[in-house]
């Protein structure tokens, strides 16, 4: 009988947990999750939370309440040292052994790479956690009393940027809404080479659309741009630039979780784990990873650095290959093993209206160097398809359904995203080393 133990309750921790207790639960095989929070967060939604649409609740499961129910063995503590020769983890203060370890950790927010950057040490805000979005909330509320500039960016090496540009056009709806708008001007700052990349070059009029949408709402923008430091009210560019604010959220780059960076060989020199396309270590066979946990190269060369985008569809496909792949190694079925499409769609709201982006996959085709299909829509439907899928989203994890097979088929129909298909185990992940170079 195997012990299978998955670190991180995340979007991808979770669901590949419940994947996993669907698959091997015949095989009498046991799966445990370990998270450091009691709380499953619905990352997609904190936004909302921080502009007051929603309560943080409304995001939120109880990870006692809904994971041990399932068959699941829940640990609630922070995983502090892995041995992978010896196979076991420790958490909190218990030391578990496993056969097979599933790391979802997520992200460690890297604030310290830009002095002055984050809520903890630094005068900007975050949306990356719960905890930030609360701090967030209470100065966005205090903007609104003493209305001022208001910069939204991101870090350099940052790799999802569909937040960057809900949140600043949320903060223009927002204004326009209890009519302040003509008090603050907004200003975008990213590190990609031109506004709407997005960490995937050439999304299908992502560009012509945003670029659009922020002359319509009065947004300024400064593309392929370096945040040089952060100082009380003004970000400093690394060009010179000098930019006022009253209020200002940036997203930041990530690392791997500490506990993962003090093992030799497990991840490189930022702590993502190296992977093949079955999600397993190279070195380590019974080690897998997916989401923001592994190391996804972003193929273009930029002038400032971006990383690679990993969006929660993509995490919820690495976790489907994850316990099939598993699942095929006990021998609990028969078949080819698989690695995850890296098919992407993020959705965008901001009022009455939104946006969504679609790649698939987020990497080029290594023989043309062309994605197989993207497209960016905009629409005032948008608001009530995020809404719907955040409380699809919630309910499926309340109830332990990993990806169901509806889910699967809507995808394919509105999207043409299959998040799994058969590999061959030895191939690499990595992009081809010649690599497109991207400027404004």
């Amino acid at each position: 009988m195997a012990h299978v133990v998955v670190v991180g309750a995340g979007l991808g921790g979770l669901s590949t947990a419940y994947e996993l207790q669907h698959l091997l639960s015949k095989g009498k095989h046991t799966v445990t999750l370990i998270s450091d929070k009691d709380q499953f967060t619905f990352t997609p939604g904190l936004i909302a939370v921080m502009f007051g649409h929603k309560s943080l609740s409304d995001v939120q499961l109880d990870l006692h309440e809904i994971v041990p129910p399932k068959g699941i063995r829940f640990v609630h503590g922070k995983a502090t040292h892995l041995d992978p020769q010896q196979q076991a983890i420790t958490a909190g203060d218990q030391t578990l052994d496993y056969d097979y370890l599933v790391i979802a950790t997520g992200p460690q927010l890297a604030t310290d790479l830009v002095p002055g950057l984050g809520p903890e040490t630094g005068y900007t805000h975050s949306v990356c956690n719960p905890h930030h979005v609360e701090e967030a909330k209470a100065a966005w509320e205090a903007l609104l009393e003493n209305p001022g500039p208001v910069v939204v960016g991101a870090a350099p090496g940052a790799g999802c940027f569909g937040p960057l540009y809900e949140f600043a056009l949320t903060v223009d709806h927002e204004l326009r809404k209890r009519n302040l708008r003509d008090r603050v001007p907004i200003t975008i700052v990213t590190p990609e080479p031109y506004i709407g990349h997005l960490g995937v070059r050439d999304v299908h009029n992502a560009h012509t659309v945003i670029a659009k949408l922020l002359a319509e709402k009065d947004i300024q923008f400064v593309e392929n741009a370096a945040i040089a430091r952060v100082e009380p009210a003004t970000m400093i560019l690394a060009d010179g630039q000098r930019l006022p604010f009253q209020f200002s959220m940036v997203l930041p780059a990530f690392y791997g979780a500490q506990f993962l960076r003090d093992v030799p060989g497990l991840t490189n020199d930022k702590g993502f784990v190296p992977m093949l396309p079955t999600q397993q270590h190279p070195d380590f066979a019974n080690i897998y990873s997916l989401g923001v946990a592994s190391h996804l190269a972003q193929p273009d060369v930029t002038s400032v650095p971006i990383g690679l985008p990993k969006s929660g569809e993509m995490a919820e496909g690495m976790g489907m290959a994850v316990a099939h792949n598993i699942a095929r190694e006990l021998g609990v079925i028969k078949s080819a093993p698989v690695k995850a499409t890296l098919g992407a769609v993020c959705f965008a709201e901001f009022g009455h209206d939104g946006l969504v982006f679609m790649a698939n996959p987020v990497l080029p085709d290594p023989a043309t160097g062309h994605y197989d299909r993207s497209f960016t829509l905009r629409g005032r439907w948008v608001p009530w398809a995020k809404q719907a899928f955040e409380i699809y989203y919630l309910a499926k994890m309340r109830f332990g359904s990993a990806v169901p097979w509806f889910e699967r088929l809507g995808l394919k129909t509105l999207f043409g995203i299959s998040l799994i298909k058969k590999t061959v185990p030895n191939q690499p992940t990595d992009p081809p080393q010649e690599n497109a170079v991207l400027s404004h």
